[in-house]
């Protein structure tokens, strides 16, 4: 059996996009039969609004992930567009969920993995509002009430987001170097894997630590892979 490890995130599947699922399923029935370990690390949805969802939309994936795991694990961690994904759902499709962050030993390498938006603490207005949605408390209350209200509150908390992110510089949506700093210290890490801020790229840094930023699907694929052979790979069709 392979040894290879996928990563992917940011695919943010939605209705209005199926370029994306497309891409989506062709990867996961064909370069991801190939790999032993699949790891989706959030942003898979567009948004995701409870596990009682339908997802209609989404059959195909659902469909495709669920084929996979028969002999390919997958992992999935939340990433801010779908951290209310719950075990609900990982069960139907044969996944399994994932805490942030999630620490691997690839090789020689300590590999720490985390969806991204902790890391961009200059943006003190997202980090707010992620610690609100992020609480127990409010998930409980939101999930609590009807699936048509839930959409609401969402498309009204997209139209706000929208509207904020045209007022901010790039440099507040990314990551901080003191938090990179910090996430490489306390994981005694060698290597970052995140998405969020979709810049896919890989940045070393001293002593030999490695950043690696996996892309959004759009315009196309965007995957790591490791194996021991090889070590990592970035593929993307930007770099």
């Amino acid at each position: 059996m392979s040894d290879e490890y996928l990563f992917i995130s940011d695919c943010h599947l939605d209705a209005g996009r199926p370029e994306i699922t497309q891409a989506l399923v062709e990867f996961l029935q064909t370069r991801a039969r190939e790999a032993r370990y699949l790891y989706i690390l959030g942003d898979l949805f567009e948004v995701w609004l409870g596990d009682d969802d339908p997802a209609g939309d989404h059959q195909v994936v659902i469909d495709s992930l669920h084929r996979l795991a028969d002999s390919c694990e997958v992992y999935f961690m939340a990433g801010n567009r779908d951290f209310l994904l719950g075990e609900k759902f990982a069960s139907k499709v044969g996944m399994a969920l994932l805490e942030e962050p999630c620490i691997l030993q690839l090789g020689r390498s300590r590999v720490v993995l985390i969806h991204g938006d902790s890391l961009c603490i200059d943006d003190q207005d997202y980090q707010a509002f992620r610690a609100m949605v992020r609480n127990p408390e409010w998930i409980s209350c939101f999930l609590a009430r009807s699936l048509q209200e839930r959409r609401q509150i969402a498309a009204q908390l997209r139209e706000d987001s929208v509207r904020a992110m045209h007022q901010k510089s790039f440099e507040i949506m990314d990551v901080n170097a003191t938090a990179v700093a910090d996430c490489f210290d306390e994981n005694n890490a060698d290597v970052i894997v995140h998405g969020h801020t979709h810049r896919p790229a890989v940045h070393r840094h001293d002593a030999g630590l490695q950043r690696i930023v996996l892309g959004d699907w759009n315009p196309g694929p965007s995957y790591l892979s490791w194996n021991q052979a090889s070590g990592f790979r970035l593929n993307d069709v930007r770099l």
